[in-house]
């Protein structure tokens, strides 16, 4: 049945090329049919400020649709009538991965902006070396091939920050970098928003939950978030690396709040144990509003460090419990140690002592200079709004 369902995709593909395209229409997907990342940011922006553009959500998620079509925007199913017509008839695409986030086979003639989803130090696509990306990226068999089309469909451009990001990107995606946009990520907007601002923003955009979380949060006189890196081999990260009771305890003495954001294949066992002041957050729930109402992040070599200290007064603890491991494990495009900043810790003892002690001062001089790294001049204005300004002069 995948055979015979990737068959009839590349029939569809060449026919796609046949229909008009209307410059007035964008098409907007991420991973998973949901509703998140760069491309939600840059959809809400785009619906609530070009009235002449007409942006739809398409998702193989209904519950997507639903939840879109609840905040007053157009949404479609991607096998519906009308999802297909708009992805068919859109000029311009925009997702967070690949031209699957919306559907590969109606992609042909459109103008494909990737948004992506991280900025880092990882290897990702063609400048992946090993393991089985690495196969699929370098050896190119034939099964690799025909089951993921969309990772062989090179974005008419990327969105970055930097020149320093855009060489990264340009060689993973085989872009040149002239068509690499450096206006920074959409979703990062929200972060350095007034508070009155971002407050309306999740009123009007984020479940209930969210604003309850964020009145939650303020009742505690400190509260850090841990975000850490997806590992293949720790399903059950926070059992394995933590001891979740006795930070539990830290916490309590000093009524501050941890919040645990875990990737959606780790398993999080909430029947067993449950904790005064640790807290798990659903993993379909944005992150990203929250983030400003936090003080402290708890991460390793995740691409969320960058975009934490874009906010003034944040710390960082750099949580390297299998520091050796990982760095023999993963490729990092560029070397660590000089492209991080935060506290770094390499056990747990060590890390509660640092909790416990609020050792986790950050070195306001390297926050700079990572930022002028990695963010340059986008830290500067809406990048939204150039990213449309941009595509609208096209």
């Amino acid at each position: 049945m995948k055979f015979i369902f990737y068959t009839f995709c590349y029939i569809l593909y060449p026919i796609s090329f046949l229909f008009v395209r209307n410059k007035k229409k964008y098409a907007f997907g991420s991973f998973a049919g949901a509703f998140n990342d760069n491309a939600k940011y840059l959809f809400i922006h785009t619906c609530e400020h070009c009235p002449d553009i007409d942006a739809a959500w398409i998702s193989d998620s209904r519950a997507t649709v639903k939840l879109v079509r609840e905040h007053g925007f157009k949404a479609y199913h991607v096998v519906s009538p009308r999802g297909i017509w708009h992805a068919l008839t859109s000029k311009y695409w925009f997702f967070n991965s690949y031209t699957s986030d919306i559907f590969y086979s109606f992609s042909g003639g459109a103008v494909c902006v990737n948004l992506w989803h991280g900025i880092g130090l990882k290897r990702i696509e063609y400048n992946i070396l090993t393991g089985p990306l690495g196969d699929r990226y370098q050896k190119r068999n034939f099964k690799e091939v025909y089951y993921h089309p969309q990772s062989f469909r090179a974005p008419d451009y990327i969105v970055t920050s930097t020149p320093f990001q855009t060489h990264m990107f340009s060689t993973a995606f085989r872009v040149p970098p002239s068509r690499c946009l450096e206006f920074g990520y959409p979703r990062n907007d929200v972060l350095t928003y007034t508070d009155e601002r971002r407050l309306d923003f999740v009123k009007r955009y984020e479940p209930k939950t969210t604003m309850e979380l964020i009145e939650r949060m303020k009742q505690y006189s400190r509260v850090l978030i841990y975000m850490p890196t997806w590992r293949d081999s720790q399903r059950h990260l926070f059992t394995q690396s933590m001891d979740l009771n006795r930070l539990n305890e830290i916490l309590k003495s000093k009524n501050e709040l941890l919040i645990l954001k875990p990737h959606s294949y780790v398993v999080v066992d909430r029947d067993s144990q449950t904790f005064s002041h640790i807290l798990f957050l659903p993993g379909t729930l944005d992150v990203y509003p929250l983030l400003p109402y936090t003080q402290v992040l708890i991460t390793d070599y995740s691409s969320v460090l960058y975009d934490y200290i874009l906010m003034k007064g944040k710390e960082v603890i750099l949580y390297l419990y299998d520091y050796r491991e990982y760095l023999n494990e993963r490729d990092l495009f560029y070397p660590f140690d000089e492209n991080v900043v935060g506290k770094r810790v390499f056990d747990f003892d060590d890390l509660l002592r640092v909790i416990d002690q609020h050792d986790y001062r950050m070195d306001e001089d390297e926050r700079s200079r990572l930022i002028e790294k990695f963010w340059g001049e986008t830290v500067r204005y809406d990048s939204s709004q150039r990213l449309l300004d941009y595509v609208r002069g096209l």
